[in-house]
């Protein structure tokens, strides 16, 4: 497996450098049906190998559960990880969640990660979910309380919008803003985040650049989808929206075909080529998925694939939201 290069995100006093591609584990044991911890485990530690340092998980992933297994994966390697976290996305005891940015619950969201961590500081601690009932500028005091104390380095924000973003920045300086980016989730480009960032020079962690896997190609039809995945209630993934979401599937895979290459890593190598402050985070559990994805760091794409490529996949050619009703309510606050 090629070893990973290495990008800035942020800049000044909040730059971090993190390797070029980073490694999503919340589908680990969450959202995506079940897992395997020790093939999990396998491909984090593949993944440090190949020189991936930046690794992401929130503590609503599971719930807990996903920080535990990170933990256990970077015991007596923590001095070759970029750990990344997230709070917000709080788990009420009736199994529902809300959205919490108070000062108090941010303080103790840190101090739960860091013991399920078993780590004594986070290097980049996202707020997952922005909280309207509380003023930005509340919890990033909190936040840059935290920094402070030494508990967390650098701090990131999670599909927020434009203005939030400022605001938040103007309280203490954002290393990354992570949001959803790929060839059929392109909201960051029109909605003003990408320019925001740009502008203020913070670093773009992307999720889900293979768009949930779709942009694989190993998923054609809902049923090859696990009983609990979390994809099956997807607007994307559903009737009408799904049939012609895999036409532009077909487009894609047509490029990669002729390039040598498969869908996903054509997709990752898409992104990768939106600027050296963009950092994808595709997430697996499997080492043989891992290599594919790390892999798409040696594609260099010309100027005629990228034309070719927006043809096939342009800005809004994805139908179906890319949450829920009720999640979609949460995001770009």
């Amino acid at each position: 497996m090629a070893m990973v290069g290495q990008r800035t995100l942020g800049s000044g006093a909040a730059a971090l450098t993190v390797s070029a591609e980073g490694l999503g584990c919340m589908g680990m044991n969450h959202a995506y049906g079940p897992g395997d911890d020790a093939e999990s485990t396998a491909t984090i530690h593949a993944a440090l190998d190949a020189g991936v340092t930046l690794l992401d998980t929130a503590d609503i992933y599971g719930p807990f559960v996903n920080e535990e297994l990170v933990g256990q994966a970077i015991a007596g390697r923590r001095d070759q990880v970029v750990l990344a976290t997230k709070f917000g996305n709080q788990s009420l005891a009736d199994g529902t969640r809300t959205v919490n940015g108070r000062p108090e619950y941010v303080r103790a969201a840190c101090d739960a990660s860091l013991s399920r961590l078993d780590v004594d500081h986070i290097d980049l601690y996202y707020q997952h979910r922005v909280d309207p009932a509380v003023p930005i500028e509340e919890t990033w005091g909190a936040l840059a309380e935290l920094v402070r104390s030494g508990k967390v380095r650098y701090l990131g924000i999670s599909e927020a919008a434009p203005p939030t973003i400022r605001k938040a920045h103007a309280t203490h300086p954002i290393t990354a803003v992570q949001t959803e980016w790929s060839l059929w989730s392109r909201d960051a480009e029109d909605d003003g985040v990408l320019a925001t960032v740009r502008e203020l020079g913070i670093g773009f962690v992307v999720y889900s650049p293979l768009g949930r896997g779709f942009l694989s190609g190993h998923i054609r039809d809902i049923n090859d989808l696990a009983p609990g995945d979390f994809r099956r209630s997807s607007p994307r993934f559903q009737g009408d929206n799904f049939a012609r979401n895999l036409e532009l599937l077909d487009r894609v895979r047509e490029i990669a075909s002729a390039k040598g290459v498969t869908p996903s890593q054509l997709a990752l190598a898409w992104v990768l080529a939106q600027g050296s402050d963009v950092v994808p985070i595709p997430g697996t559990k499997r080492r043989s998925y891992l290599a594919e994805n790390i892999s798409a760091l040696d594609i260099s794409l010309t100027p005629g694939d990228l034309r070719a490529i927006e043809e096939a996949a342009p800005r809004g050619a994805a139908l179906g939201d890319r949450y829920p009703p009720h999640m979609m309510q949460t995001i770009n606050r």
